[in-house]
């Protein structure tokens, strides 16, 4: 009798450290993968990503995993597989791919996260408030993977976070001091070039006209400052430009808006750190998706009214043609 129960522990034992070797056992697995649909439809989608899926996975997760929808972020490309089963049928990984657009301000991408995860935009502009260092471009335009189990405070802080490292990171790649006051600055000149430029090979250009300005004093006087927080997408007309009296509106403030403009990409804040070499004063916009540059007033005015007239000629003959057609 007690031989027999001997042989059934080292049995039991045997078959406890199987199971703790097979859970524990290292498997490949890509670090975000798509999960949708039911058991079988998520299985098939789990076996095409090349996931190695024995049966005993299989039992489990038919016994466990609920029908769901969702990108699951798994971290790593090598997991236990105790790990694996617990990320994809508890779905703690399940997070949304969120962008924020070079450009865009803040309190617009607040609208787009509230919508997009269901939460509360004035929560996250309280929260972002509190731990930004900036009141506006305070979050690094990129795409971010946010998981959905965040609440406000938690999902400004993820953003905030990578902000500021990768603000960090650019700074020194520049050999430049990361000190909020002077960084800021940075940000506004480069939240200029981000409004105003038609293609990112133009943003040293657009940033040589922002220092030759401010060097010789001049006003800015760029439509693309008065595109800031709720402006971002309203076209700025003269009755704009006569009734603004913020700092954004650069027909009237000599200098730097007090404050960045909108939320700017590494490629605006490159150009703001080191701008080209130029001698230009001026531009405006071609119907080419960039900018014409000018050196002085009479040379850009002329280029403005020749601009004009070969649009103008253009429409009149688009317009000839159609009635011909």
């Amino acid at each position: 009798m007690l031989r027999w129960i001997n042989r059934l522990e080292i049995i039991i034992i045997s078959l406890l450290l199987s199971i703790f070797y097979y859970f524990t056992f290292p498997i490949k697995v890509p670090k975000n993968i798509h999960i949708t649909g039911n058991y079988e439809s998520i299985i098939s989608k789990l076996e095409k990503r090349e996931i190695k899926l024995s049966i005993i996975d299989k039992l489990i997760l038919k016994q466990f995993l609920k029908p769901y929808s969702a990108w699951i972020y798994l971290g790593k490309n090598k997991m236990t597989r105790l790990e694996f089963l617990y990320k994809i049928i508890s779905k703690n990984g399940q997070f949304k791919k969120i962008t924020l657009i070079p450009g865009e301000t803040t309190v617009i991408f607040f609208k787009q996260l509230s919508k997009s995860l269901d939460k509360n935009s004035t929560k996250l502009k309280e929260a972002f408030d509190r731990l930004s260092l900036y009141p506006e471009a305070g979050i690094l335009a990129n795409s971010y993977n946010i998981p959905l189990r965040y609440d406000e405070e938690h999902i400004i802080n993820y953003l905030v976070n990578l902000t500021n490292r990768a603000y960090k990171k650019v700074a020194k790649e520049s050999n430049v001091s990361y000190e909020p006051k002077s960084w800021e600055r940075v940000l506004t000149i480069a939240s200029i070039v981000q409004k105003e430029a038609g293609n990112r090979k133009e943003m040293p250009l657009i940033a040589s006209v922002i220092y030759n300005r401010l060097k010789k004093n001049m006003r800015l006087q760029m439509d693309g400052t008065l595109n800031y927080g709720i402006y971002s997408h309203i076209r700025i007309t003269p009755q704009r430009i006569k009734n603004d009296k913020t700092t954004y509106n650069t027909y009237h403030h000599r200098g730097l808006p007090n404050q960045p403009v909108c939320n700017v990409s590494i490629l605006a804040i490159k150009a703001a750190l080191n701008p080209a070499k130029s001698k230009y004063l001026y531009f405006f916009r071609n119907n080419k998706g960039g900018h014409d540059f000018s050196k002085d007033y009479k040379t850009h005015l002329k280029r403005v009214k020749a601009k004009r007239k070969e649009l103008r000629e253009e429409r009149k003959h688009k317009i000839t043609k159609q009635r011909k057609g």
